[in-house]
């Protein structure tokens, strides 16, 4: 048993990738040194906190992992190269060779890696046939070796999930190939990290396979009608039997955001069913795998809280303009954003963001905030008319006409949720910053669409956001130089 005192050294490869980011904070939160491993120096920069390393090295560097490794007990490959153009098998192949024999030569105990969930006495497809390689190879080495093979990973950002979302807020009527039929065991995100910290734990002994699942077996198709189910929506589904892997993956490419060549890898490996065949894993470890619905819940909630608590600031460029058409996708949502920088305290500078609304209006276009409020009426919402509490203090839970105050930080933040009827949700957020010329003044609107019908409203009102918005924040700092001539 290793001593508190001197807690064993971890390894954390693919800490930039989904499951590594989520990972690192669990693993430092064990009290245990964690060394990361990069392939590009500039990602150092994403690494802060006590307990952290990182190191710059490559898999396909034996050299580098060597240096790497040097006491370390415990190392994660948390590796891939699903999305390189050449031959990702031969790619993965290499690295996992490398790591095995720089694992040998460094006396590392014991190697987690996660994998991917399949029969091997099926016709496995070639990514689900390279994951389960990769294991292979990793026992090879003189680590023991805890393997994890996963089905589906619910959870925002996980690419099968947000292939799921893409399909379903897009397509009111989808055209189902036969993989939509093909069941799967999906399992939360935060199931599969619980396996993997509790892996540091797990008694020495022999390298095992573990099979990872939730409790249900569900069909693609089941999936992407429950997260409809949650999200308001109704779905249809008109089986096919002619879209193959590589017409799939072209009909991927033109409504989800993934890549073309992942989207055909992705596609060809759900032709094959991903069940738990034992229940080696629950015997083994104190895992309760959630149900869908709970796995599905907690990914759009975790999506919250993670938005909410995104500085726009760190996200967009410096100047505020680096734009696309129709703004910025961030997850499910939609955000417009822009800065202007005035010479002024932050106290100044949000003053007229304080007395935004009611009587002082929007400081551009009230005319037309006006019909907005009109047009919310007619289809039952609460139009304009509410006004404001108080003119000059604002807090937290008070109506700003259709807008609710959602957050509040003095001479900082406010931010504004939409209570107008729209096909998603909205808000409004204002952000003053100070700096070495006085203050930016950032403003973003921010759109989580439901629906086809979400996403035409958001795009064909562009143009008018990005010309009332852009007057609107101009006129804001024109009032705040001029309050104090």
């Amino acid at each position: 048993m290793t001593s508190n005192h001197h807690p064993s050294r971890v390894l954390l490869t693919g800490a930039t990738g989904y499951v590594g980011g989520r990972l690192l904070p669990l693993l430092l939160s064990t009290g245990r040194p964690v060394r990361c491993l990069t392939r590009r120096a500039s990602s150092e920069d994403n690494f802060d906190g006590k307990n952290i390393e990182v190191v710059v090295g490559n898999a396909l560097d034996e050299e580098s992992l060597i240096a790497a490794l040097k006491g370390v007990e415990t190392a994660y490959y948390l590796i891939h190269s699903m999305g390189d153009n050449e031959d990702f098998e031969q790619t993965d192949r290499r690295a996992a060779e490398n790591f095995a024999k720089a694992c040998t030569s460094q006396g590392v105990k014991r190697i987690v890696y996660l994998g991917g969930l399949g029969d091997p006495s099926d016709k496995l497809s070639k990514h689900l046939r390279s994951r389960q390689e990769i294991g292979d190879i990793l026992r090879t080495s003189t680590a023991s070796v805890i393997e994890f093979q996963a089905s589906i990973i619910i959870g925002s950002g996980s690419l099968s999930f947000e292939m799921i979302r893409a399909l379903v807020e897009r397509l009111p009527v989808m055209i189902c190939p036969k993989w939509v039929r093909v069941l799967a065991q999906p399992i939360a995100i935060e199931d599969v990290l619980a396996y993997l910290v509790e892996a540091l734990e797990h008694p020495d002994g022999e390298s095992a396979i573990y099979e990872i699942g939730g409790p249900e077996q569900v069909s693609y198709g089941e999936i992407m009608q429950r997260y409809a189910k949650q999200r308001g929506l109704r779905r249809y589904m008109i089986p096919v039997p002619f879209l193959t892997p590589y017409l799939s993956s072209l009909w991927l490419g033109l409504v989800t955001p993934l890549y073309s060549r992942v989207g055909r890898k992705l596609v060809d490996s759900l032709r094959n069913p991903t069940l738990v065949g034992n229940n080696k894993a629950r015997e083994d470890f104190n895992v309760d795998p959630r149900s869908l619905d709970e796995s599905i819940a907690r990914a759009l909630i975790f999506e919250d809280r993670e938005f909410a608590e995104t500085r726009w600031s760190d996200s967009f460029s410096a100047g505020g303009e680096e734009k696309s058409w129709g703004g910025v996708r961030f997850g499910s949502r939609l955000v417009d954003s822009r800065t202007r920088t005035v010479n002024l305290t932050a106290e100044q500078a949000f003053k007229p963001i304080r007395r935004i609304g009611g009587k002082t209006g929007w400081y551009y276009g009230n005319w037309l905030w006006k019909i907005r409020g009109f047009l919310d009426l007619l289809v039952g919402g609460v139009g304009v008319r509410r006004g404001r509490r108080d003119p000059d203090q604002v807090r937290v839970g008070d109506t700003i006409d259709f807008w609710r105050v959602e957050q509040i930080v003095d001479n900082k933040i406010l931010r504004l949720a939409a209570e107008m009827r729209v096909p998603g949700r909205a808000w409004l957020e204002f952000e003053v910053t100070e700096n070495e010329d006085g203050c930016s003044v950032r403003q973003t609107a921010i759109f989580d669409p439901v629906g086809l019908f979400g996403i035409v409203y958001w795009y064909s009102l562009f143009p008018l956001h990005e010309f009332v918005f852009r007057g609107m924040l101009r006129n804001i700092c024109k009032a705040a130089v001029a309050s104090t001539d």
